[in-house]
């Protein structure tokens, strides 16, 4: 028989006292186990995708300081507003926590705070994946984005890449991001990439994204994985003289000009002179691709005669302008129509600004446009589709490696590149690698020929292409160029994959070094691989060779009479040995 026990109601009271003082004692050191980090305290540049970052600082703002006296007050104010700035770091979080304060109101009655106010966060995974991470968010004097139960990479236990996307239409004022004390934090610096510069009106700034990275031009940086400077000024996007000079202090990738839904009060020939002043004065200074866009809005035109003919004169002088500047000579001039852009009548949330529908309508028109003028196609396989990876951070850094090969072909621009995987970067040469396994050979046979070593442990041909696209071979002094990469797609991909994601990434690197002699080095041969790889590098010589590039394939002479691998040239099977490299070095070489 189980017995109840009854208690005084002041033991009852004392327990409760007791519970709530032990709580206390508990809860308070958990909170003080977090560790704040500020990207205004890094020690160096770390606020992304804005323009003048020397000048501006570490503030959360989109003009430098000297702007307010050259733009109009309302274009400043608005510079204020953070849209489409954001944070990039590594952790190995098990959680999240951000915290911040803005200083203006949190919504507007067509947009919700998390789109206004709020922040975004993305993580990067080991193989370049992309991820959307949810967070419980407070909007309270102090705006909080908590992410929990964070699993592990895959591939290792150091955490992702991710990335911080800012509020659309409120100033930081202050932003700190917390993880755990015995959490891993690193912030990552700005990237060095040449942006894409996009100005416009309240539909570029962000209106009425329901959240951050689901602006159109969030959505199309992230698309691109460029840099992107927001130049959205809501109301404000006028085609104006100053602004327009300031952009074309920028050396972009491309300039996008979105401004007409802010002109659609003025006449058509006042218009049509705007276009093309604008694209004039930026051809002063500038060859840089421009991309013009017409008014995709008045999605009440059909029922409306006002916005119907305000939509039908503006575009209509885009059109003419567009005409006009052909006709005068104006050479990477590109044009995307209202039909183009493709925004479906319920993209919007009103006659003008898009829903999350619509903003990914238009970022994917003008990302195909943009993949045409950067010449940086995606193909369907995913051989052929660019993307960054991080599967071995304990023996390096992707991203860091990647920088410190775009700054040493800057200071040292070379004869001859090799671009492959990890038996590429184990080898030797500049930059440095964690290991050199064939130091001498580099030094007897690569170094003299000027080769640097674009080698990244763990990279598949799409990694590569990524590299490609993001300027590891732009040195015009480059005229020699080896690509030796295709072993770690094997586990993951088919013959016919691999074959055409080398028939795609050799066509990359043709568009941007026409004149360089390319050389494709076969598969080596890999413990227990032996046979595919033979049969595999018959395929890819007869696609390399149709391109008119070199073919060699020195793994042969890796082999034993049987046609396995001769063990004595290898480290563990796949990596060849100082003795290996000697015996291919002169074959790898142009």
């Amino acid at each position: 028989m189980n017995s109840v026990i009854f208690l005084p109601r002041f033991t009852k009271a004392y327990l409760v006292i007791a519970f709530i003082f032990i709580s206390g004692i508990l809860f308070f050191p958990v909170q003080a186990q977090w560790k704040w980090n500020n990207p205004q305290k890094a020690g160096f540049k770390v606020i992304q995708n804005q323009a003048w970052t020397d000048e501006i600082g570490d503030t959360y703002n989109r003009l430098p300081d000297r702007a307010k006296t050259i733009v109009r007050p309302e274009v400043w104010r608005l510079s204020n507003n953070s849209a489409g700035l954001a944070v990039y770091f590594y952790s190995n979080a098990p959680e999240i926590l951000i915290r911040y304060k803005v200083n203006g109101s949190y919504s507007m009655p067509h947009m919700p705070a998390t789109g206004v106010s709020g922040v975004d966060l993305y993580s990067i995974d080991s193989d370049g994946r992309w991820n959307f991470n949810f967070g419980k968010y407070s909007f309270k004097d102090t705006i909080t984005y908590h992410y929990q139960n964070i699993p592990k990479d895959r591939h290792h236990d150091y955490g992702y890449e991710y990335r911080l996307y800012l509020p659309l239409y409120n100033q930081v004022e202050w932003l700190e991001i917390g993880v755990p004390e015995a959490a891993s934090f690193e912030f990552i610096p700005v990237l060095q990439d040449r942006p894409v510069v996009l100005y416009g009106t309240s539909i570029t700034q962000g209106a009425c994204a329901s959240r951050p990275a689901m602006a159109w031009s969030t959505i199309l940086q992230r698309a691109v994985d460029h840099p992107l400077v927001n130049l959205g000024f809501s109301g404000n996007g006028r085609l104006e003289k100053p602004v327009i000079d300031l952009i074309n202090e920028i050396d972009a990738s491309v300039y996008i000009l979105d401004c007409l839904p802010n002109l659609s009060g003025r006449s058509e020939d006042e218009v049509c002179r705007l276009v093309i002043d604008g694209v004039k004065q930026l051809r002063t200074k500038r060859t840089t691709p421009i991309l013009l866009l017409e008014h995709a809005g008045c999605f009440n035109a059909e029922t409306n005669t006002i916005s119907n003919n305000d939509l039908a004169r503006v575009n209509q002088a885009s059109q003419k302008a567009y005409e006009t500047l052909v006709q005068d000579g104006i050479k990477d001039l590109y044009y995307l129509s209202r039909d183009a852009l493709g925004i479906s009548r319920d993209g919007s949330v009103d006659n003008v600004h898009l829903s999350d529908l619509g903003m990914q309508q238009q970022a994917s028109a003008v990302e195909a446009v943009i993949r045409k003028i950067l010449k940086e196609f995606r193909g369907k396989v995913s051989t052929t589709i660019p993307v960054t990876q991080r599967r071995e951070p304990g023996t390096y850094e992707w991203m860091k490696r990647h920088n410190a090969i775009i700054d040493l072909n800057k200071k040292e621009p070379p004869k001859a590149v090799i671009i492959g995987n990890s038996i590429t970067h184990y080898w030797g040469g500049k930059p440095d690698g964690p290991i050199k396994s064939g130091a001498d050979s580099w030094e007897q046979v690569m170094a003299p020929a000027g080769y640097h070593n674009l080698g990244f442990g763990w990279d598949r041909i799409e990694n590569v292409l990524w590299r490609v696209y993001h300027g590891e071979i732009d040195c015009l002094s480059i005229r020699k160029i080896t690509v030796m990469i295709g072993t770690n797609n094997l586990g993951t991909n088919t013959d016919d994959d691999i074959v055409e994601g080398l028939d795609f990434l050799v066509s990359a690197i043709k568009e941007r070094r026409p004149g360089a002699t390319i050389k494709v080095i076969g598969i080596l041969p890999r413990r227990n691989d032996e046979q595919r790889i033979l049969f595999l590098n018959r395929k890819i010589k007869k696609v390399i060779l149709e391109k008119g590039c070199v073919f060699a394939d020195p793994g042969n002479r890796l082999l034993d009479k049987s046609g396995k691998i001769d063990e004595s040239f290898f480290r563990d099977g796949l990596h060849p040995n100082a003795k290996g490299y000697q015996v291919i070095a002169k074959d790898i070489s142009i």
